[in-house]
């Protein structure tokens, strides 16, 4: 096996299309995650304009450029050699992407890449080199759309009678009230993506999260990943108006089988006939027209990923690492903190509390913005 190591932009066009021919392959035999956008070539070149010390290790079966590919790992390092994967806490699925039947020894693909610690939170599942080192597994609800438009809608009906019943009452009367009701599944108007943008960045406030938005780099991200269209990997703006007005909105990526959801957000002003919702119906449904298999919406439990989800991928945390000083630092320092959040993720009596009181940090901070710009 040999292994070269680059930069994003340095991949050649070889490169590129053997990446995106294991990702279809992928699909065909069985392993759809390997096919999900956020491991796509693109995603990867996406992140590597925007982030410093993005690294493609390029797989083959035997050394230098002629051996055939095996597989590709995209990860970022840092000068100490401590890895994360590509995008990490943006991403929704992480790994190699890699032929049937491959094999590695993950210590190995590390060391190739100067790394002591690889650390990931949405590892896909299936024979992944890392899949070892996982510490914890978590669901990632999936919409199954592969039947088309109508079977996505007798399954919903069937798995979720009173959610679809609700929904498409409140997208009737947001009609009646507010003007028709148009569905846009794949809007290019960068203004409206600008606008969803704001009303992201008002809900990360609001809810006392930290605003990813606030961070240049990320704008510069979903902006450049809204022009790119390739097939294994588009970026997908989809809007709700009505009465020609924006009232919700998406942005996520599609590869050729997957429409990965990631950040949606609505006009609050309509907050009582949840847009929301209804542009997930909508999302689902225009997915299931086009041929795509699944919609996947990511990890994290949701009251209506609940409703809308036909079943449920899995993804891995955890860190992979080598014996190494840089390794042990590492986790010492990220363990607890990622055993204190899934502690209060897991447990109700503690995660409510917890939501209840970033809200309420959440309005105290957005009130003195107000007062501030006043």
């Amino acid at each position: 096996m040999g292994i070269d190591i680059c930069e994003p932009g340095d991949l050649a066009a070889a490169d590129l299309a053997a990446w995106a021919a294991l990702q279809e392959r992928a699909a065909r035999e069985g392993a759809g995650q390997l096919a999900n956008p956020f491991l796509s070539p693109e995603f990867t070149l996406a992140v590597g304009r925007v982030r410093r010390g993005v690294r493609v290790a390029v797989i083959r079966e035997q050394g230098g450029r002629e051996g055939a590919f095996e597989g590709f790992f995209p990860y970022q390092r840092s000068a100490f050699g401590v890895g994360r994967a590509v995008g990490l806490g943006l991403s929704d699925c992480q790994g190699v992407v890699h032929r049937p039947g491959f094999t590695c020894d993950a210590r190995e693909l590390l060391r190739a890449c100067g790394l002591a610690v690889w650390e990931f939170d949405h590892l896909a599942a299936g024979p992944q080199p890392f899949a070892r080192f996982a510490s914890s597994a978590h669901a990632s609800p999936v919409i199954d759309v592969a039947g088309g438009p109508r079977a996505f809608w007798d399954g919903l009906r069937e798995r979720s009678p009173g959610f679809t019943r609700r929904t498409l009452s409140k997208e009737r009367k947001l009609g009646r009230e507010a003007g028709e009701v148009v569905y846009v599944h794949d809007e290019r108007d960068p203004r409206v993506l600008r606008t969803l943008l704001a009303w992201k960045s008002a809900q990360y406030r609001r809810t006392g999260r930290s605003d990813r938005f606030a961070r240049p780099w990320i704008v510069e991200l979903v902006e450049r990943l809204f022009h790119t269209s390739a097939g294994s990997c588009a970026g997908r703006l989809s809007v709700l108006y009505a009465g020609g007005r924006p009232v919700a909105a998406h942005f996520g990526l599609r590869s050729r089988t997957t429409l990965a959801t990631w950040f949606p957000a609505y006009d609050p002003a309509f907050a009582r006939y949840s847009p929301g919702l209804v542009l997930h119906l909508r999302l689902a449904e225009a997915a299931a027209a086009e041929g795509l298999r699944h919609v996947d919406m990511g990890r994290g439990d949701k009251r209506y990923k609940d409703a809308l989800k036909s079943g449920d991928l899995t993804v891995y945390e955890g860190w992979a690492a080598r014996r190494h000083p840089v390794a042990l630092g590492h986790r010492a320092r990220r363990a607890p903190v990622r055993a204190l959040r899934h502690l209060v993720v897991s447990r109700p009596e503690l995660f409510a509390p917890a939501d209840r009181l970033l809200k309420r940090w959440g309005a105290m901070r957005s009130g003195g913005e107000r007062t501030t710009r006043g």
